[in-house]
């Protein structure tokens, strides 16, 4: 399939998010220094990612027709095969874009190389043309990506490009019943972290850096950290700071998922239970007792431009 049309997605930068709030820059400008804020940054990161925006649109439109949609209608936009995608933000938007696109093609740019480190941003504003016209003549490189998928018993599902989050609104103790490898237990927790490949560097890391904190804080223990390396068909799910009670276990807080391992969650939450994914909380689930949710691998794949 020819492409013939390029659909550039952004977010709202930092300064347009607190102009939106504060109704004009100079209120803006106000709260942030009365805050003790540095407000030249929040207009030099502005800057200098209009810069770049401007330039790949610019450059994009030397090979092929395009426009800019906003990250929030990423879910109402229609997307098809004869497009391909550029996300012009950090990895979040990356993962974000993904489960709407399903595999057309993503060229992910870096549009400030000096603030986003840009794990999943391989191109910059300067060297994105290449990768497009590979695109075109449909001979690029690519990472295929699987996503994690939440279905609930009643039909309703979400994909994760990073991890899901399984718990309650607040912060007060998720309880649910998990079922993994045929064991079942009712647990209370600050809920449940399920991570693909790709998000096992992110909000994964932080439980783990946890772990090891205690661990070597207890034991004494200078041995060089441990990561989970997970493979393309895998998930990981891990329990976040499960409580121990006679009627709650802590035996099951930790697992792989794969095609054959799936894991099946029952909620016990009267109210205020949710499941959501890639750490946007108004992308979500309710997720209240009578709902079970069974997390495994989906069908879906993010197809991702390498440079």
């Amino acid at each position: 399939m020819s492409v013939e049309y390029a659909i550039i997605i952004k977010n709202k930068t930092r300064l347009e998010t607190l102009i939106e709030r504060f109704n004009t820059k100079a209120q803006a400008k106000f709260y942030i220094e009365r805050s003790g804020g540095d407000f030249n940054d929040y207009e030099k990161e502005h800057e200098i990612f209009h810069q770049s925006l401007s330039t790949v649109q610019r450059t994009l439109s030397t090979v092929l027709k395009n426009k800019i949609v906003e990250r929030s209608f990423l879910p109402s936009f229609i997307f098809n095969e004869k497009q391909v995608v550029v996300t012009v933000g950090q990895d979040g938007l990356v993962a974000n874009t993904a489960k709407y696109v399903k595999q057309i093609p993503i060229v992910a740019v870096n549009p400030d190389q000096e603030r986003f480190d840009g794990i999943l941003l391989p191109f910059h504003s300067g060297n994105f043309l290449a990768a497009i016209d590979k695109v075109i003549v449909n001979n690029y490189n690519s990472k295929i990506t699987s996503f994690a998928e939440a279905k609930l018993n009643d039909g309703q599902r979400l994909l994760a490009f990073n991890d899901l989050f399984i718990g309650a609104t607040s912060h007060v103790s998720a309880r649910y019943q998990i079922t993994y490898n045929n064991k079942t237990e009712e647990q209370s927790s600050s809920g449940i972290i399920v991570s693909t490949p790709a998000g096992s560097t992110g909000w994964l890391s932080s439980i783990f850096n946890m772990s090891f904190g205690i661990h070597k804080f207890i034991e004494k223990d200078n041995s060089k950290k441990k990561y989970a390396k997970l493979k393309d068909n895998q998930l990981i799910f891990a329990v976040r700071e499960p409580f121990a009670s006679k009627k709650t276990k802590v035996e099951t807080a930790v697992g792989l998922i794969t095609g054959q391992s799936k894991l099946i969650i029952q909620s016990f939450m009267p109210t205020n239970g949710l499941i959501f994914s890639d750490g946007i909380e108004s992308d979500f689930l309710k997720f209240n007792s009578g709902a079970i949710a069974t997390i495994g691998i989906a069908d879906e794949k993010a197809n991702l431009v390498l440079a």
